[in-house]
């Protein structure tokens, strides 16, 4: 069975395990194993949600954990017109729990974190764009070109400075409460790449949609979660899925949609050369992976103009 096949048949629970958190920030707080997320989902259609799967466990006798394994929760599926959340689950470590969170080094607080362990690269990665110079037959030494490898070095910094960036950082506390459980979107967000397959550039807009569950997100924050993730060595596959996940993890909705249509640089200007090429990649989660029409309705809302 391809993998796309396998893709087009699994359950949003099922998705959510299945997706690649490579590239992700502490990668290592989103479980991948099916024993250490919940997806609880519905649908229209009758497909059980992650909780008929689940074995409930004696009211009066408590059930051991192994240790240092995260314990499973439900999100409760709730009554009349409560959506079940989509939740993603994790193991308990604290996003700053590599040292981050002592960090001094902040020019802004929810975007620019740059910790001085990447200033210390400019040095090496200078030399090595001067080394490149002088591969490219160039003469590194002449005056248009002697400052080029340091400036070319802080450009890649900034290029890739995602990697700096965590979640909690870019959300600053910007989730509230709110009766609200109707879809927002934020579409034409733009967004800004870099190729890791030949670190040339990619760009493109991203649209977000998602259902809240009493709980929504500051609207521009979700602009700030594409710069989490777009401002990396990437492919267009990933950072879609990368944004999806990002969103659910912030505010546990009952779904997730995410759009990103991109222009990329290394099929334009080099192999192919198709110069009005683009490439379009989705990503559902909850209910809209689940239930047609409120795919439709977020579709609609991002093509209508």
């Amino acid at each position: 069975m391809s993998f796309t096949r396998q893709l087009s048949e699994m359950s949003a629970s099922e998705l959510n395990d299945a997706i690649d958190d490579t590239n992700f920030p502490q990668a290592h707080i989103l479980s991948r194993g099916r024993n250490n997320s919940v997806c609880s989902t519905s649908s229209t259609s009758g497909t059980s949600s992650l909780a008929d799967r689940v074995p409930t466990a004696q009211p009066e006798e408590a059930i051991p954990q192994p240790q240092g394994t995260p314990s499973e929760e439900v999100a409760p599926l709730g009554t009349g017109n409560q959506r079940p959340r989509l939740i993603l689950k994790t193991n308990g470590s604290s996003p700053d729990s590599d040292g981050h969170e002592k960090c001094t080094f902040h020019h802004d607080l929810e975007l620019d974190h740059k910790p001085p362990t990447r200033e210390a690269l400019l040095p090496d990665m200078a030399r090595s764009y001067r080394l490149l110079l002088g591969g490219l037959g160039e003469n590194p030494d002449r005056q248009g070109l002697i400052k080029t490898p340091e400036r070319a070095a802080k450009a890649m910094l900034y290029f890739t400075k995602g990697y700096d960036q965590s979640l909690e950082d870019v959300l600053n506390g910007a989730v509230f409460d709110e009766d609200h459980d109707e879809m927002v979107v934020v579409k034409d967000i733009e967004m800004f790449s870099m190729c890791e397959h030949h670190l040339v550039p990619f760009y493109g807009k991203v649209s977000i949609g998602y259902l809240p569950c009493n709980k929504i997100l500051g609207l521009s924050k979700l602009a700030r979660i594409v710069e989490i993730f777009s401002r990396r060595l990437q492919v267009q596959e990933r950072l879609t899925k990368q944004i999806a996940v990002a969103v659910t993890q912030a505010v546990q909705p009952a779904g997730v949609a995410v759009v990103v249509e991109g222009v990329h640089m290394c099929m334009v200007m080099r192999g192919v050369q198709k110069i009005n090429s683009k490439t379009v990649t989705s990503t559902m989660l909850g209910v809209f992976r689940d239930d047609p029409k409120t795919r439709e309705e977020f579709l609609n809302l991002v093509n209508s103009k």
